[in-house]
């Protein structure tokens, strides 16, 4: 399922391909995938305009043109990308923007989420909601107001950082593999971390994520969480202690009872 490094693959990709293309036409195969527009007036707004260059808000691709901006969001399934024209469709493909060389495509299976347009940055604002910042290069300290200084810090760690209002761009793997490492439960009550936890929290954040977008996904590397999670039954791959699993903010989420506690 597409999280922040899966979603700066793909605007990292499209930066090569995307920019000063042409729009020719747009098909629509799936209207199912639109959120504000009709498949009508995507075409009718988007041809003759070209690209700029890619940018990324948490899970949140933005792609600019000098007329309007295309906005995806790939929920859990989506997967935008470019292809040489006529190149054998992918399956689900839903969207082909039609470019003066190659095409813009974007497939996606269960469409939880899909594509916007917006005229503007105002309009933009209001298609991306409240978005904290990005947790991609966040610094200690701006990562320490955004955690610990809000006024309801009541919550629990993991629907903290999982609050895209409050950090955009973590997902659940990535905040079961950032509380592993930073020994902290994803219960653990935001009100209770003390300064270690913070700094613990905000190295596991920078080197998940760092590590996470070199490999375009968040891998299961060896000595990582992510790569025991879906066996039968998981051990700690840093004690070896049998990890637990709960609901928590309503996401299967997985700890250890020894190292987090």
């Amino acid at each position: 399922m597409p999280e922040l490094p899966d979603v700066e693959g793909f605007r990292r990709e499209l930066a090569k391909t995307l920019p000063c293309r042409k729009i020719a036409h747009v098909r629509v195969d799936d209207p199912g995938i639109l959120r504000n527009t009709s498949a009508t007036e995507l075409g009718r707004r988007l041809a003759g305009h070209r690209f700029k260059s890619p940018r990324r808000h948490g899970k949140w691709l933005i792609l600019p043109t000098d007329g309007p901006t295309l906005v995806v969001h790939s929920g859990m399934t989506g997967h935008p990308f470019y292809a040489e024209t006529g190149a054998e469709p992918e399956k689900y493909e839903r969207l082909v923007v039609s470019l003066d060389k190659g095409e813009l495509r974007y497939a996606d299976l269960r469409k939880l989420r899909g594509v916007w347009l917006a005229d503007d940055e105002d309009d933009l604002a209001d298609v991306l909601g409240r978005q904290g910042p990005d947790a991609l290069g966040m610094g200690l300290r701006e990562f320490r107001e955004v955690v610990t200084g809000r006024p309801r810090k009541a919550g629990r760690l993991k629907p903290t950082l999982m609050d895209q209002a409050v950090i955009a761009g973590l997902g659940n793997l990535l905040t079961d593999e950032i509380a592993w490492r930073a020994r902290l439960r994803p219960t653990h009550p935001v009100a209770d971390l003390g300064a270690d936890d913070v700094k613990r929290l905000h190295t596991a954040v920078t080197q998940v994520l760092r590590t996470s977008v070199r490999h375009g996904r968040v891998p299961g590397l060896p000595n990582w969480l992510t790569r025991v999670r879906d066996d039968p039954d998981p051990s700690c791959p840093r004690c070896g202690t049998r990890l637990r699993h709960d609901r928590v903010g309503g996401r299967t989420s997985l700890w250890c009872p020894h190292c987090q506690h």
